[in-house]
C-alpha cells in the first residue's frame, strides 16, 4: 500500500497506559479485555485500511460507565474511542494512537416514545431496524436508512442519511436533542425535544458528524414520522447513467415528492442480479418509491412516469405490493456484497461524493468513464435524489500498480466533486482515508474546526487522529 494512502498516520508514537487500565480494570472487572482477538474486531473497518487495535475494550452497561471511563481516560491522557456496530468505512473505528475501545452496543434501550410529540429517545446502542420493529405498533416510523443496520450513535457520528434522505433529510434533520459525555468525563445536554430553538449555539448539530471527536453520544432524541396509507415502489431502465441521471435532476426540479430513487449502473445490476437473485436488465436503471395516499402515490407514479419517458427511459412498472417492496430494497441493500462477489479475491475500497442535483449528470458520467478508461471493476450506486453516489473499487493490494490507481481514482473524484461545489463525501465521513481533502474543500475553515476540537477536547483523547492528520495545539 502506497505511502499516500496512510497520510498523517506515520511517526505516531503509542503510549504506555498501563496505569490506565490498572485503574479501569479495579472499576470494571470482566466488562473491559484487553484480548487481541476482541480488540481487532472492535477496530473492524469496512475498508482496506489497516486494521490498528484499541489496547482494550470496554463495554459500557449505562451513560455512568462511559463517564467514569472517559474521566480516567482524561487523567491520563489515554484516547476513547466509541464504538456501535462496525460498520464505518473510513477507518472511524481505528486506535492509531492506542487507547480505549468504549463498545456503545449493551446500551441497547429504547427510553421513551411519545406519539403525541412524534418523537423517541434511544440510547446509542439501539438499532434502526431494532428502533422500528419497535415502533412496528405505534403507526410511527424511522426513515434514516443507510442500508446496514448501524447504530443510532454510530448514524450520529457520521451524519448518517440514506435511501430516504430525498424526502426526509439526514440525521441532523430529525435529531432534537443528545446527552453527550465531554472530554472531561461530564453529561451534557444540547437540547430539547421542543421542535425549535433559539437559546444559544447549536451544539446538537455541532456533535452530528464530528465522528467521535467532540464528544461520545449516550441519549438521542428523535423526530419520528407517520407511515403513509400507501408506498408504491418500481423500477424503469435507462439506455445511458447520464440519462438516469436527467431524470433523477428532473424529479427534483420538479419538486416531486419522491421518497427513495436509486441509481444502479449497469455492473452493480449485474451484480444485484447474481447475488439476490434478480432478473433485472443489465443496463442503467433507477429504483423508486412513493410515500402517500392511494391517490397520492398513484399521481407521482404518473407524473414521474411521463419524466421516464422524456428522458429515454423504459419499462417503467411500479405497484404497491409489500413482498416485492421488501425484495427491491433487500437486493439494493445488499449492493456491497453483492460488488465484492464480482471479484471475491479482492479488497473493497468502497467511496463517495456528493454533488448539487445539477452537476449530477456530469460528475457521474465523468467518475463513470474514469473508472472504465482506468480498467478497473468498480460498480456505481447512488441515492442520486440528492446529488449523492457512491463508486465500490475492487483492488488486489498485493498489486502496487492496481492499488495505485485506485487512489488515483478516488483521487479524482474526490477533487471532482469539490470542484462542482460538492463534497468529497456526503455519507462516510472523513476518519482517516479522506484527510487528505479537508484542505481543498474546506480551506482555512479546518483551523476553525481545530480550534473547536482544542476547546472541547484539550488533551486530545477523543478518537485522536481522524478528520485531520495534523495534531491540534493550543
Amino acid at each position: 500500500m502506497s505511502e499516500n494512502f496512510n497520510v498523517g498516520l506515520e511517526n505516531i508514537e503509542k503510549k504506555d497506559y498501563d496505569e490506565a487500565l490498572q485503574k479501569l480494570e479495579a472499576l470494571f472487572g470482566s466488562q473491559l479485555s484487553t484480548n487481541l482477538t476482541l480488540r481487532q474486531q472492535h477496530a473492524h473497518t469496512m475498508t482496506w485500511l489497516e486494521n490498528q487495535p484499541a489496547d482494550a475494550v470496554l463495554m459500557a452497561r449505562d451513560k455512568q460507565d462511559v463517564a467514569k471511563a472517559v474521566a480516567i481516560c482524561n487523567e491520563y491522557q489515554m484516547p476513547v474511542i466509541a464504538f456501535g456496530i462496525g460498520s464505518s468505512l473510513e477507518g472511524q473505528l481505528n486506535a492509531p494512537y492506542g487507547g480505549l475501545c468504549i463498545d456503545m452496543s449493551e446500551m441497547n434501550e429504547v427510553i421513551q416514545v411519545n406519539n403525541e410529540d412524534l418523537t423517541v429517545t434511544v440510547e446509542p446502542g439501539v438499532t434502526r431496524e431494532q428502533l422500528n420493529h419497535y415502533l412496528r405498533d405505534t403507526g410511527l416510523f424511522f426513515p434514516i436508512d443507510p442500508g446496514a443496520n448501524a447504530t443510532i450513535g454510530g448514524m450520529v457520528a457520521t451524519r448518517a442519511s440514506g435511501t430516504n434522505a430525498v424526502r426526509y433529510g439526514t440525521m441532523k434533520d430529525v435529531v432534537l436533542a443528545l446527552e453527550v459525555v465531554t472530554a472531561e468525563g461530564k453529561i451534557i445536554k444540547t437540547g430539547t425535544r421542543a421542535k425549535k430553538s433559539a437559546a444559544g449555539y447549536d451544539l446538537t448539530r455541532l456533535m452530528i458528524g464530528s465522528e467521535g471527536t467532540l464528544g461520545i453520544v449516550t441519549e438521542i432524541t428523535l423526530k419520528l414520522f407517520g407511515i403513509t396509507e400507501c408506498v408504491g415502489s418500481g423500477i424503469c431502465h435507462f439506455p445511458t447513467v447520464e440519462a438516469a441521471c436527467e431524470a433523477t435532476m428532473m424529479t427534483i426540479q420538479m419538486c416531486l415528492p419522491i421518497a427513495r430513487i436509486e441509481l444502479l449502473d449497469t455492473l452493480q445490476v449485474k451484480a444485484c442480479n447474481q447475488y439476490s437473485n434478480l432478473n433485472l436488465k443489465e443496463m442503467p436503471t433507477l429504483f423508486v418509491e412513493f410515500h402517500g395516499s392511494e391517490t397520492g402515490v398513484e399521481e407521482q407514479a404518473q407524473i414521474f412516469s411521463d419524466i421516464v419517458e422524456e428522458c429515454g427511459g423504459s419499462d417503467f412498472a411500479w405497484d404497491s405490493n409489500e413482498e416485492e417492496r421488501k425484495k427491491l430494497w433487500h437486493a439494493r441493500h445488499n449492493a456491497y456484497p453483492a460488488s465484492c462477489a464480482l471479484r471475491p479475491e479482492a479488497k473493497a475500497l468502497s467511496t463517495d461524493a456528493c454533488v448539487p442535483i445539477s452537476r449530477l449528470a456530469e460528475c457521474v458520467s465523468e467518475t463513470a468513464k474514469d473508472i472504465e478508461a482506468s480498467g478497473m471493476i468498480g460498480p456505481i450506486v447512488g441515492h442520486v435524489g440528492d446529488g449523492n453516489f457512491h463508486v465500490l473499487l475492487l483492488v488486489d493490494t498485493n498489486n502496487p500498480e492496481e492499488v495505485q490507481t485506485a487512489e488515483d481514482l478516488v483521487g479524482r473524484l474526490a477533487k471532482r466533486a469539490i470542484d462542482m461545489d460538492g463534497t468529497c463525501t456526503g455519507e462516510h465521513g472523513i476518519g482517516q482515508g479522506k484527510q487528505k481533502y479537508m484542505q481543498h474543500e474546506h480551506g482555512d475553515a479546518v483551523l476553525v474546526m481545530q480550534a473547536i476540537k482544542h476547546a472541547l477536547d484539550p488533551n486530545n483523547i477523543l478518537n485522536p487522529g481522524k478528520i485531520w492528520s495534523v495534531e491540534v495545539e493550543a
